[in-house]
């Protein structure tokens, strides 16, 4: 049975830093991309940031580059979003997403607030 299991969401003031977590099982997760989003109330899902396979390549949403950091430990079958500098228009339900050819997985997602 697939399952990613979002955690570390919640809220924070302006500038401040989460880090969230996605555990996955069920499969072969060394072998899938991973990637996060989000979707903002009234907002259409966006693609935030996304790592292959090995960890070798991340590319992000031109909104979060050069704050926002993917990493994944095969090892722990784990991805992370590393979030810092937040903004209140990081506000969203963060999702986190396996894909390999025509398999995609999603999790339940974690809400993440920035509000003073």
């Amino acid at each position: 049975q697939v399952q990613l299991v979002e955690s570390g969401g919640g809220l924070v003031q302006p500038g401040g830093s989460l880090r969230l977590s996605c555990a996955a099982s069920g499969f072969t997760f060394s072998s899938y991309w991973m990637r996060w989003y989000r979707q903002a109330p009234g907002k259409e899902r966006e693609m935030v940031a996304h790592i292959t396979s090995a960890g070798d390549t991340t590319s992000y949403a031109d909104s979060v580059k050069g704050r926002f950091t993917i990493s994944r430990d095969n090892a722990k079958n784990t991805v992370y979003l590393q979030m810092n500098s937040l903004k209140p228009e990081d506000t969203a339900m963060y999702y986190c997403n396996a894909f390999l050819i025509l398999k995609n997985y999603w999790g339940q997602g974690t809400q993440v607030t920035v509000s003073s």
